[in-house]
C-alpha cells in the first residue's frame, strides 16, 4: 500500500489531475455554497434569544452560589511546565504577540502560552514532515545538503503559521466589528439622546448589538466593565482602541475623550462618527466590487471559456469530422 502511494505521488500526469480536480471541486464549491445558504435570520435570532436566556440563568445560578467568575484563563500546568522550561518566553516571544492576542480576542496568560507552545511544535512537526517527504518518498534529484535547506526552510515556515493564523483571526474579528460599528454608534446615539449616560448606553448597546456582531458586543461590554472601576475614563477609550485596532474605533475613542474633556456635546459627535463609519463602510464595499472583475480573470480564462468554446464550436467540429 505504501509502495502504491509513493509510486502515485512520482507519477505526473496524477498529481496534474488531482490538482485539477481539486481547483474545479473548490470553484463548484464557491459558487454552489451562495445557492445552497438558505435566509437563516429567523434561526439564528431565535438560538440567540435562547442563549441568552440560558447565559442568564446561569450567571444567575453562579452569583447566587457565590462562584467566581475568571474572564482570563489560566495556562495548563503541563503547558507551562514546558514554557518555563525550554524558556520559551525568551527565544520565541515576540514584543507584539500579546497585543495580537489581545485583538484577537485571547486575553490573559493562557492563550499567550498556548501560542508559545505551538510556536514551538508547528516547525518541529514540519521539519519532519519535510525531512520524511525529501528523503523517503521524493528526493526531488537533489542533493542532501539542499534537502536539508529545504527541510529547515519548511521549519521557518511552521515557525511563522502561528502568527499568520493569529493574523487571520485578526482579520475576520475587524472585519465584524467594522460592519457592525457605523449600527451600534446609531444606538448609541438614540441612547444618549434619550438621557442615559454612556455607560448605560455602552452596556444597552452591547446587549443589542450581540446579534449581529459577537465581537462587538465583547469589546463593548469589556469597555462598560472598565469604565466603572478605572478612576481614569480616558485609559477605558484607549483599551478598546487598542484592543480593535481600527481607524474608525479609534477616531470615536479620540472623540469621546475630548469629548469628556472639554465638555463638548456628546450627540453631535457621536452623530458626525456615525456617518463618517457608514461612509467607511460604503466605500470599503465600493472598493471590493471594483476589485471583483480583474480576481474573475483567472478563473473564466481556465473554466468558462474552455466549456464555451466546446459549446460554441463543438457542434461545428462534429458536423465536420462527420462530412469527412
Amino acid at each position: 500500500m505504501l509502495g502504491l502511494l509513493i509510486e502515485k505521488l512520482h507519477d505526473r500526469d496524477f498529481m496534474i489531475q488531482l490538482l485539477i480536480a481539486i481547483a474545479v471541486g473548490a470553484t463548484v464549491l464557491t459558487f454552489t455554497m451562495p445557492l445552497l445558504a438558505g435566509d437563516n435570520l429567523g434561526r439564528r435570532m431565535k438560538a440567540v434569544s435562547v442563549e441568552r436566556s440560558r447565559i442568564r440563568e446561569r450567571e444567575r445560578a453562579r452569583l447566587a452560589s457565590g462562584e467566581r467568575i475568571n474572564v482570563r484563563p489560566t495556562p495548563k500546568a503541563w503547558m507551562l511546565s514546558i514554557v518555563e522550561t525550554l524558556k520559551l518566553t525568551k527565544h520565541l516571544a515576540q514584543d507584539e504577540a500579546r497585543d495580537k492576542l489581545m485583538q484577537a480576542g485571547h486575553r490573559g496568560q493562557g492563550p499567550y502560552v498556548a501560542f508559545l507552545l505551538f510556536r514551538l511544535v508547528v516547525p518541529v512537526i514540519t521539519f519532519m514532515v519535510a525531512l520524511f517527504y525529501l528523503f523517503v518518498i521524493n528526493d526531488l534529484q537533489q542533493p542532501a545538503i539542499v534537502r536539508l535547506l529545504l527541510a529547515l526552510f519548511a521549519a521557518y515556515i511552521g515557525l511563522q503559521l502561528p502568527m499568520l493564523f493569529l493574523k487571520n483571526q485578526i482579520a475576520r474579528r475587524q472585519t465584524s466589528i467594522r460592519r457592525a460599528f457605523p449600527d451600534a454608534l446609531d444606538l448609541m446615539l438614540i441612547c444618549v439622546e434619550s438621557g442615559m449616560s454612556i455607560e448605560v448606553a455602552f452596556r444597552r448597546v452591547s446587549g443589542e448589538i450581540g446579534t449581529q456582531s459577537v465581537p462587538l458586543a465583547e469589546e463593548l461590554t469589556l469597555t462598560t466593565a472598565e469604565l466603572s472601576y478605572l478612576q481614569d475614563r480616558r485609559l477605558a477609550y484607549e483599551n478598546l482602541a487598542k484592543r480593535t485596532d481600527l481607524d474608525g474605533v479609534r477616531a470615536v475613542c479620540m472623540a469621546l475623550i475630548q469629548s469628556e474633556r472639554y465638555g463638548t456635546p456628546l450627540a453631535n459627535t457621536l452623530r458626525v462618527m456615525a456617518q463618517e463609519n457608514r461612509d467607511m463602510r460604503m466605500s470599503e464595499a465600493e472598493k471590493k466590487a471594483a476589485g471583483l472583475p480583474p480576481k474573475l480573470t483567472v478563473p473564466m480564462i481556465l473554466f468558462f471559456l474552455p466549456c464555451l468554446f466546446i459549446v460554441i464550436m463543438g457542434p461545428a467540429a462534429i458536423r465536420l469530422m462527420g462530412s469527412n
